[in-house]
């Protein structure tokens, strides 16, 4: 495999017997996997067919030890987020945020248009699956009370208009380029804007490690984007929904975060900063009915105080 045709560009950190490697030529990405990526090449195909920006699958199958394996078309070199740690500043360019809301907007427009005829409790069945529930109040069972449940009832209640759609629900710098959107692993059903709306706001769940911020003019002009693209395709905007999604977002970025090594330091500093930004997230919803990330602290600012 790692031969003069393809390259080894990474292993694939949802599958452990996966990996993604890059033609010779740049212009082919082959990414090998189980049934995982069985489901969600067929996901993307489908997408695909209702004008969502993804990569053209070329080919397709099985090898005989049994790995699924899939060739796609390359959306570019660089992600936005490598873009932007390329251009070494401590803000976002314009020029990234620009491209980024015009990926975006294109997303929510394929969304819309074709929403989601699902069935009685699927948006509470996002709030699991995007939100990793299950694991997050298994690695934190102190978070599994009535007050953290009311939260989510209450999102999930004023969310309860939103349109449905195919949703990526790990949508973010990383997974976009200037020509589309890749890493379909996470997909499942969301309500619209969901995907799109965070993709500023959830800079700071990192903790200031990815190199880049987001300025406040920049954060409210891209949503002002967002909102236009969905008047344009018949929808309310989604940037009122914003503190709805944070919430089920911030129990995401603290799945699978407790460490197993009591002893790893760093880890479980990593995890109790993730588990203090739920906390904040929490507090700021109940009390205004969003949650406004720029007051997060830092990982460093956290672990000084």
């Amino acid at each position: 495999m790692e031969n003069s045709d393809w390259t080894l560009v990474k292993r694939r950190t949802a599958d452990a017997d996966g990996a993604v490697y890059v033609s010779a030529d740049g212009r082919r990405f082959r990414r090998t996997g189980g049934e995982a990526l069985r489901a969600e090449s067929a996901f993307q195909e489908m997408v695909a067919g209702l004008g969502y920006p993804v990569p053209r699958l070329l080919a397709q199958g099985q090898d005989a030890d049994g790995r699924v394996w899939v060739v796609e078309e390359s959306l570019g070199a660089r992600s936005l987020h490598e873009e932007a740690v390329a251009e070494g500043g401590q803000e976002l360019s314009d020029a990234v945020v620009d491209q980024l809301a015009q990926v975006s907007a294109r997303l929510l427009h394929a969304q819309v248009t074709h929403p989601v005829d699902a069935e009685p409790g699927a948006l509470r069945r996002w709030v699991d699956q995007a939100g990793w529930t299950r694991n997050v109040f298994t690695e934190n069972p102190d978070f599994d009370t009535p007050r953290t449940r009311a939260v989510l009832e209450q999102a999930a209640e004023r969310l309860a208009g939103a349109p449905l759609v195919w949703s990526h629900l790990d949508y973010g710098l990383p997974n976009v380029l200037r020509s589309g959107v890749i890493d379909w692993q996470h997909h499942g059903v969301g309500p619209a804007g969901y995907d799109v709306a965070l993709a500023l706001e959830i800079i700071p769940f990192k903790g200031g490690a990815k190199g880049y911020t987001a300025s406040p003019a920049q954060r409210g002009r891209y949503l002002a984007a967002l909102d236009s693209a969905a008047a344009a395709a018949g929808v309310g905007p989604v940037s009122g929904h914003l503190g709805d999604f944070l919430v089920v977002k911030s129990l995401f970025f603290l799945a699978l975060m407790k460490p197993a090594d009591p002893a790893a330091a760093d880890k479980h500093q990593k995890w109790q900063y993730r588990r203090h930004l739920v906390l904040k997230g929490l507090e700021q919803y109940e009390r205004t009915g969003t949650i406004d990330t720029a007051h997060f602290p830092t990982l460093d600012e956290f672990a000084a105080g």
